[in-house]
């Protein structure tokens, strides 16, 4: 089986992601300068493996404990799940490589198992001959094990028709990554451009819409790659459930509400150019925002690794929260 990622002899081994589907080549990190390179520069996304690779880093970055903690939380600032794992290691009582470095084979190991149980819980969201809408990629390339939204997927694979790729510019994390898993898997897909979402939920019966989450608030509100908050008002506007899948760490307490979420700003060229190519006229400007925020109201439910919660919000993020401490 292709791994995503692996700590073997001092080094951690990450799938570059910046060459899927075109060739699979594996990143070595070294130190944690190298796992903050590999998080800034997207050889690895997606919030739950973010984490993973974080606490790994720290482990890498082990004699120097806080500056590492401020490397990694500075090279992408939206996804929670960083910071959870970056505070997870902070806070153990023995600070030794060994320790950290077990701490982040557990982080590693719980990844694998919460996925398993998110796809588990939301598989019973999926009717016989389903036809979903994804957006961005949530699957083995965004976490340590089957995925989130993804992984739902994959696991209900028997109950699916057609999934509907939605491309994701301006990486393109749909039409390569997602539709990628898809193909290995064998399941019927189709590439369509974000703005074709809305005209074939008008066009057509379409089951559900199914996406992850890089930071949850503690209202319900939440973060999530840049067309979520779209495809969520023509998800409501056409009446089609709109589900969000992530692991309970995603979820920030500390976060009130959606707008205090900080948004990450990415370069430019990003969407001026397509693999090297300029795709603008010369000098043209541009608004690279990575992510959104789509408010609690257009989520019809929230899958995670302890169930499913519907129409979230802080009434009912703070029960799951007391049944959890």
């Amino acid at each position: 089986m292709l791994k995503v990622i692996e700590f073997k002899k001092n080094k951690l081994f990450l799938l570059d992601e910046r060459y899927i589907p075109e060739k699979k080549q594996y990143f070595v990190a070294k130190n944690v300068r190298d796992v903050a390179f590999a998080i800034k520069n997207m050889v690895v996304r997606g919030a739950p493996l973010i984490g993973v690779t974080a606490a790994y880093g720290m482990a890498l970055g082990y004699k120097n404990l806080q500056r590492s903690a401020k490397l990694l939380l500075n090279s992408r600032p939206t996804a929670v799940n960083l910071r959870w794992a970056v505070e997870r290691i902070l806070n153990l009582k023995e600070k030794n490589f060994k320790a950290i470095l077990n701490e982040a084979k557990k982080i590693h190991r719980e990844d694998k198992k919460l996925c398993e149980k998110i796809a588990k819980n939301g598989a019973k969201l999926i009717p016989e001959g389903a036809k979903i809408i994804t957006h961005c990629n949530t699957g083995m390339l965004a976490t340590a094990g089957i995925g989130t939204a993804l992984g739902i997927i994959l696991y209900a694979r028997k109950k699916i028709n057609l999934v509907y790729v939605k491309e994701t510019r301006p990486r393109l994390q749909g039409s390569k990554l997602t539709a990628w898993e898809l193909k290995e898997n064998k399941i019927p897909y189709k590439i369509i451009t974000d703005s074709t979402a809305a005209y074939l939920m008008k066009k057509e019966k379409i089951d559900a819409c199914f996406v992850g989450a890089d930071r949850i608030s503690a209202n319900g509100d939440f973060a999530n790659k840049i067309g979520t908050y779209a495809l969520a008002i023509e998800a409501k506007f056409h009446r089609v459930p709109f589900y969000v899948a992530a692991p309970y760490s995603t979820i920030d307490f500390k976060t009130k509400k959606g707008n205090d979420i900080k948004i990450e700003e990415r370069e430019k060229s990003e969407v001026l150019y397509i693999n090297g190519k300029s795709i603008a006229p010369k000098g043209a400007d541009a608004i690279n925002s990575a992510f959104d925020v789509t408010p609690n109201f257009l989520v019809t439910a929230l899958i995670t690794e302890k169930g499913i919660l519907k129409h979230p919000d802080a009434k009912k993020l703070k029960k799951l929260y007391q049944g959890a401490t």
